[in-house]
């Protein structure tokens, strides 16, 4: 009877054993379950919070570039304004200083040859305005026209003066840009696992981010011209010694002869062109506004004329026309030749009908290679082929 109840007795005390063993191990693996729990737990907030950091981060880029970008937009709108301002504002210059000469050499080629002598041996009007001799015995009326001319010659410098510094600001402007989608580049390139993450948050992002991107490698495009102009404009300067008779400097390009073609009273400004890509007046699917010219699409290099004799008023950088040249025909008239990959006349020069001023480019707001040309009658354009 002993022996069997120590039998019982191993038997309960073996299977209590094993019940212990089996509880313990039960726990342990609990443990080790929730502490893995707690840990991806830990890793996946730790992730949400870069998440919503970067996503943040992203928006307040796209925020600040927005705000930059409709700086630009503005300024790029008060540059395009200055700059028919300033180009008005020559062409009255030029129409006076000619009525002047016009009036001078009426009133004095019959009587005191002197006075022309003084007038035609003046390099400018500045120079002729300096010789105190002649000032002191012009008439009343004519120091009157004189002093009017001073203050158009003044209102000219003060509009190009503050043409630059607009410039200036523009420039800061699309480098700022240009920074902030940079920037952003950067953020997304060293973040791509998160943002592959946190795609759904940053889909609504990506047309916005595409488009400023876009807008900031133009607005480089467009330093990167300007900077180019500049230096041309700097070499041509800087060669002005040896520049020829007609005002070319050796630093342009070379100009072929004179191409005349037409009866009227303008010759085609792009006779090489391949076709003519957009019409005075059309409203076009990017621009609601009017065409104020006629587009006339060529290769790179395709020379241009000037459609009629008359003297160049601008030759130079234009945000938006990008390399232009204006030339003033008297009257109110006045043509512009726009987007040149490089022109071959300067300011002040005369030139005549069917004379080389440039070659066709895409500087500028320009989509491709062509010529801008505009007509304006007294600062309004006009319809060309009334021209043509």
């Amino acid at each position: 009877m002993k022996r069997r109840m120590r039998k019982v007795t191993a038997l309960v005390l073996s299977v209590g054993m094993m019940l212990s063993m089996t509880i313990t191990s039960g726990a342990v693996t609990i443990d080790e379950a929730q502490k893995k729990a707690d840990e991806l737990q830990s890793q996946k907030s730790a992730a949400q919070a870069e998440k919503d950091t970067l996503a943040a981060k992203l928006n307040s880029i796209i925020d600040q570039m927005n705000k930059t970008q409709e700086e630009l937009s503005a300024k790029e709108t008060e540059i395009s304004t200055a700059e028919e301002e300033l180009v008005q504002a020559k062409v009255d210059e030029d129409d006076q200083y000619n009525s002047m000469k016009k009036r001078i050499k009426f009133m004095y080629e019959g009587g005191n040859t002197k006075f022309l002598e003084i007038l035609m041996s003046s390099s400018n009007i500045g120079d002729l305005l300096n010789k105190a001799e002649y000032v002191s015995k012009l008439s009343s009326y004519d120091r009157d026209m004189l002093v009017a001319f001073q203050e158009t010659v003044k209102a000219v410098e003060e509009k190009e003066a503050k043409l630059k510094d607009e410039y200036e600001k523009l420039n800061t402007l699309q480098t700022s840009l240009v920074s902030q989608q940079t920037e952003a580049q950067n953020l997304i390139s060293s973040k791509e696992a998160q943002i592959a993450e946190i795609q759904n948050q940053i889909t609504d992002n990506a047309n916005i981010l595409a488009d400023l991107k876009a807008k900031a490698e133009a607005a480089k495009r467009l330093q990167e011209e300007q900077a180019a102009a500049a230096a041309a404009a700097a070499a041509a300067k800087k060669n002005n010694s040896g520049s020829s008779s007609n005002g070319s400097s050796s630093s342009r390009p070379a100009s072929s002869g004179n191409v005349v073609s037409g009866s009227g009273y303008f010759t085609h400004p792009c006779p090489g062109m391949t076709y003519q890509s957009s019409y005075f007046g059309e409203v076009r699917s990017f621009d609601s506004r009017p065409h104020k010219g006629n587009d006339y699409a060529a290769p790179t290099g395709t020379p241009t004329y000037a459609a009629a004799a008359g003297t160049v008023i601008t030759a130079g950088w234009s945000n938006s026309a990008g390399n232009w040249v204006v030339i003033s025909h008297g009257n109110g008239l006045v043509t512009k030749y726009m987007h040149h990959s490089s022109i071959c006349v300067s300011a002040g020069q005369r030139v005549a009908k069917g004379q080389q001023i440039g070659y066709v480019g895409s500087t500028g707001y320009s989509t491709g290679a062509h010529l801008h040309f505009q007509v304006e009658l007294n600062g309004t354009p006009v319809n060309p082929n009334n021209y043509m």
